[in-house]
């Protein structure tokens, strides 16, 4: 493949995963299929598009669209002309028309102001489908030069993708909120639907969340559990990706069925195999037995693939059989297999990113990736931290027979930590601290943070995705600076051989004592980098 294929690849996988974290980000179905719009718009140099559903009368009604004014949209402007819609819907295939110029059905519709002379406008529509006939088109209008043609094969298959998306996403909306209740979710009626009807806080068994981030998967979770459709999570290790997916099987109908949970990572591929699809008796040494594969002991209820990511490309393909046929045969065996099971799947990789380098399969990636449910880190979510604090610190009480509990400024100072490790690093965090705490109360002092006995920080930038470089300065997140920052910590010399104020006190001078900048020099938020000044009482300068 030429480097431009590849690069084109790689930013038709971007684009598919920040489409699927806009689609399952909210349950306002208009203004989510705005967002999707808006974002081909930067994709694929598209002047205006839309996507139309048929409503319970078969008639093809815009929900959402792109490069329109509300007005234009609320006179039909928007509205696909009645036999484009007809080929579309009853074709059910791809209709392309490389110049509107030259097809009378289209050259009234799609009028883009302020064309150049050398520019050309394409008019590009996909079906919405799931099983069976189209209930939905997605059309775009995209302009393109001689100077850079289009490859409107690859638009096609790129738009397919985005277009099955959205299928799964209305058909979810249309389980969860039917007829009248849909339009109000999507916006289309007044008074749109807040995260739980009434404005409840929807809730998890087993599972703490009252932030806003986690009340969206709350929400995703009671809208995905009773269907069959495949769940990929997706987060940072620690985040809790296998409590999540024990609550979407116990809210489905699957639910008196077993949950069976493999972890692929901690196998190598034979054993692996074995695992899940069982073996004969004598299909290798130590096959005394026939024995049941997890795909087998699942039937009925659901099985969870932790660390799906790190299967290799060699198990993958055998993997892929089983998610799309649902048979198997056993190691050593003959005799086909059929289950009836939901798959889980969770993932910390960056699964895009791995099939755009040939790690992982684009057709097993497309199979699992039905409906992906992201789960934020820690840090994204500090509304949650003293509350799980509060419950870790209950339970090490309740196993150790102890009546600990923390101190105002201790729970202050765990609010204000980044936990590259996320909630098992919490867990662990708070553990700690109640093992070495004398008496029943938990002050700041006893946190390692306040001690310099924790280097969590400084993991932050590898854990997550890895230091910021000239060719991707995306990769500054989470409060950690670019890699110029970091070297000048270096300059400052051995910051951890100096006592905590006197090492706040070299990094403020080097920053200029802006706390922004220092804060970033040391890998912790401005709110902690205040919280020590107040703390040593240290006098900001000006200057």
């Amino acid at each position: 493949m030429s480097a431009l294929g590849k690069r084109s690849t790689s930013l038709s996988l971007i684009s598919i995963y920040e489409i699927s974290k806009i689609l399952t980000a909210s349950l306002n179905l208009e203004g989510t299929l705005r967002a999707v719009l808006n974002l081909l718009s930067s994709y694929m140099e598209m002047r205006r598009g839309v996507v139309a559903i048929l409503d319970e009368d078969d008639a093809l009604n815009v929900v959402a669209a792109a490069g329109l004014t509300p007005s234009e949209v609320s006179r039909g402007v928007a509205n696909l002309p009645e036999e484009v819609a007809a080929r579309i819907l009853s074709g059910q295939m791809p209709y392309v028309i490389e110049n509107v110029a030259e097809e009378p059905l289209l050259a009234d519709y799609v009028r883009v102001p302020d064309l150049l002379e050398d520019e050309t406008i394409s008019f590009i529509a996909v079906p919405i489908k799931t099983y069976g006939k189209p209930f939905g088109a997605l059309a775009i209008a995209r302009v393109w030069t001689d100077a850079n043609a289009v490859n409107f094969g690859e638009d096609v298959r790129f738009l397919t993708m985005v277009a099955n998306l959205i299928a799964q996403t209305v058909k979810l909306h249309q389980k969860r909120t039917p007829s009248a209740e849909l339009a109000r979710a999507a916006g289309t009626l007044p008074g749109a639907a807040p995260l739980a009807p009434g404005g409840k806080t929807l809730a998890l068994d087993n599972v703490i969340g009252v932030s806003r981030a986690m009340q969206q998967v709350f929400a995703q979770v009671h809208l995905v559990a009773p269907t069959r459709s495949t769940v990929v999570l997706r987060g940072e290790s620690g985040t809790g990706k296998e409590v999540i997916a024990r609550a979407l099987h116990n809210l489905s109908p699957r639910s008196a069925g077993p949950f069976i949970k493999v972890n692929c990572s901690a196998l190598p591929d034979t054993l692996l195999e074995s695992e899940l699809f069982g073996h004969e008796k004598g299909a290798f040494t130590g096959a005394t037995q026939d024995r049941k594969g997890r795909f087998e002991l699942a039937d009925g209820g659901t099985l969870f693939l932790d660390e799906i990511g790190d299967v290799s490309p060699a198990f993958q393909a055998k993997l892929l059989r089983v998610l799309q046929e649902r048979e198997f045969e056993r190691v050593g065996g003959t005799k086909t297999l059929k289950v009836d099971v939901r798959v889980i799947c969770a993932t910390n990789r960056n699964l895009e990113e791995a099939v755009a380098k040939g790690e992982f399969r684009a057709d097993l990636y497309y199979r699992i990736n039905v409906v992906p449910v992201f789960i934020p880190a820690l840090r994204e979510r500090p509304d949650d931290i003293p509350l799980l604090a509060e419950h870790f610190l209950n339970a090490f009480n309740r196993e150790n027979d102890r009546n600990l509990r923390f101190a105002a400024d201790a729970l202050k100072v765990v609010s204000g930590c980044n936990f590259p490790g996320n909630v098992r690093e919490l867990e662990n965090c708070i553990y700690r601290v109640a093992t070495l705490t004398r008496g029943d109360l938990i002050q700041d002092l006893h946190l390692p943070c306040q001690t310099s006995f924790c280097h969590c920080a400084t993991l932050l930038p590898q854990v997550a995705y890895g230091p910021a470089t000239a060719e991707d300065p995306r990769r500054n997140l989470a409060g950690v600076g670019p890699a110029a920052d970091w070297q000048e910590v270096d300059d400052l010399g051995d910051l951890e051989a100096l006592p905590q104020r006197e090492r706040l006190l070299r990094v403020m001078e080097k920053a200029g004592w802006v706390q922004a900048k220092a804060a970033r020099l040391l890998g912790i938020t401005p709110r902690q980098v205040g919280y020590a000044l107040r703390k040593y009482n240290i006098e900001i300068k000006r200057l």
